[in-house]
C-alpha cells in the first residue's frame, strides 16, 4: 500500500462558520464551527461522506469546499491552500441532471477541456476513455433525452472525471433514482473512483449509502451543522451489493444508527437503501 503523505491534509476545514439570508429576509445560521480534515493519500484516494439529516447544512458545507459560497469565518484549504473562489481543481456532480440537451454524451464528457483549449483528437480520446470506464461506451453519441436517469448521472460522472479534479464533490447524487438503479450506481462509482485515485466528498442522508461508500462518514447535526462524530469505516472483504447483507456491514449501519439516535439527530434519515 502506498504510503500516505505527510502532515498537510488534502481538505481542512477550520472553524467554519456559514449564515445565509433568507426569502423573507431572516440571518439563517446554516454551519456552525466545522471543524475536520481529510488525509492526502496518493494512490489510495478518500471517500468522505456528509450524513445527517434533510436540511442540516451538508450542500453548504459543500458549496463552500466548491468556492460557491464564501463562508463568514473560518477557512477551507485544500493542501494546505486557502479556497478563494472556484477552481479546476474541484469538480461538482449535483443530484439534478445538468448535461447540454443538444450535445451527446461524448460532446458533454469533452466540455470542460474544450474549456481549457485542449485538442479536438485529444479531448475525444480522453472522453471515450472516461465513457467507457462508467460504462457507456455503446452511448457515446448518444443525445441525453435517450438516456436513463442513471446513465445521465454516469454522464455527470464522467464529465467530472475526465477533468482530473484533486477533489470531487458529490451532493446526493443518486437521491432521484430508483433503489435498484441507485445499489448499482453506487457499485459503478466505487469501481471507478478507485481506478481514478481521486478524493471524494459525498453527501447523503441515506445510512445503508454512506456505510456501503465511505472510507470516512462524518455525522452532522440538525442546523446549524456542525459534526457530531467521525467514523471510520472498516474495509469489507468485498464492495459488491452483496455486502450490504453481511454481519459485517449490518453491524457497522448499527453501530451508525445508534450514534445517529444518542445524538438526537433525526429527521428525513434514510435506512435500508
Amino acid at each position: 500500500m502506498p504510503e500516505i503523505a505527510g502532515d498537510i491534509p488534502k481538505l481542512e476545514l477550520k472553524e467554519l462558520y456559514i449564515s445565509y439570508t433568507d426569502r423573507k429576509g431572516r440571518t439563517v445560521q446554516a454551519v456552525d464551527d466545522v471543524n475536520l480534515t481529510i488525509a492526502n493519500k496518493p494512490g489510495i484516494g478518500e471517500l468522505a461522506v456528509f450524513l445527517g439529516p434533510s436540511g442540516c447544512g451538508k450542500s453548504t458545507i459543500l458549496k463552500a469546499v466548491a468556492g460557491l459560497l464564501p463562508p463568514d469565518s473560518g477557512s477551507v484549504r485544500i493542501d494546505g491552500k486557502p479556497v478563494e473562489g472556484t477552481g479546476r481543481d474541484r469538480g461538482m456532480v449535483f443530484q439534478s441532471y445538468t448535461s447540454f440537451a443538444w450535445r451527446t454524451v461524448r460532446q458533454n464528457v469533452e466540455y470542460g477541456l474544450e474549456l481549457q483549449g485542449v485538442g479536438r483528437e485529444e479531448r475525444k480520446a480522453k472522453a471515450l476513455a472516461i465513457i467507457e470506464k462508467v460504462g457507456l461506451k455503446d452511448f457515446a453519441d448518444s443525445l441525453p433525452k435517450q438516456l436513463s436517469g442513471g446513465m445521465k448521472q454516469r454522464v455527470a460522472i464522467a464529465r467530472t472525471l475526465v477533468n482530473q479534479p484533486r477533489l470531487i464533490l458529490m451532493d446526493e447524487p443518486f437521491g432521484a433514482l430508483d433503489p435498484q438503479t441507485r445499489w448499482g450506481m453506487q457499485t459503478t462509482m466505487l469501481d471507478v473512483l478507485r481506478t481514478e485515485d481521486n478524493t471524494v466528498l459525498f453527501v447523503t442522508h441515506d445510512v445503508a449509502e454512506a456505510v456501503y461508500l465511505a472510507d470516512v462518514i462524518f455525522v452532522l447535526s440538525h442546523r446549524p451543522a456542525h459534526v457530531l462524530h467521525r467514523i471510520e469505516v472498516p474495509a469489507f472483504e468485498s464492495r459488491d451489493a452483496t455486502v450490504k447483507q453481511s454481519a459485517q456491514f449490518k453491524q457497522v449501519e448499527n453501530h451508525v444508527l445508534e450514534l445517529l439516535h444518542s445524538s438526537n439527530v433525526r429527521g428525513n434519515i434514510r435506512v435500508g437503501l
